[in-house]
């Protein structure tokens, strides 16, 4: 089964955060989601601000008319390497019952081939450390770990 992919809309805003939150590292000590947040104006805002730039997609994947997986690539240009640009995969969920049928692997390859198109010459992402069956998936697509990430929130 093959997937339509298309940029995000305001209107796929509750399903990206909904699939986003079903990926949610901390498991079993996830929050729940609280439906009323879904239409929370700061969501909105960001959508905004990542469709405004260029550099930016906010995509959902579609099967058979429905939104089963997300992800936003972005675009980063930088020195090193002789000014190699760089694609940024994040934010990369499909639903739990699409897991396993090979559609994650389309929707990635899929992600990599607009990361490439663009001119990139390299595509990373991050990955929680607790989310060793997304480390398995990302080394079968030919990711490796080759850095440790870091975080401060502020």
């Amino acid at each position: 089964m093959d997937l339509r992919f298309r940029n995000a809309t305001p209107e796929d805003i509750p399903t990206m955060l909904i699939l986003s939150h079903a990926g949610d590292a901390r498991g079993s000590e996830t929050p729940p989601l609280d439906p009323a947040t879904l239409k929370d104006p700061r969501y909105r805002a960001a959508f905004d601000e990542i469709s405004a730039d260029p550099n930016h997609r906010l995509i959902v994947a579609e099967k058979d008319g429905e939104v089963i997986g997300t992800l936003q690539i972005s675009l980063m240009p930088g020195l090193p390497r002789f000014g190699m640009k760089r694609g940024i995969l994040e934010n990369v969920h499909i639903r739990s019952d699409q897991r396993g049928t090979g559609l994650g692997t389309q929707m990635v390859q899929w992600a990599i081939e607009r990361c490439r198109e663009a001119g990139c010459g390299m595509v990373q992402l991050t990955s929680n450390k607790v989310r060793t069956d997304a480390h398995r998936f990302y080394r079968k697509l030919g990711f490796a770990k080759s850095h440790e990430g870091f975080k401060l929130f502020l």
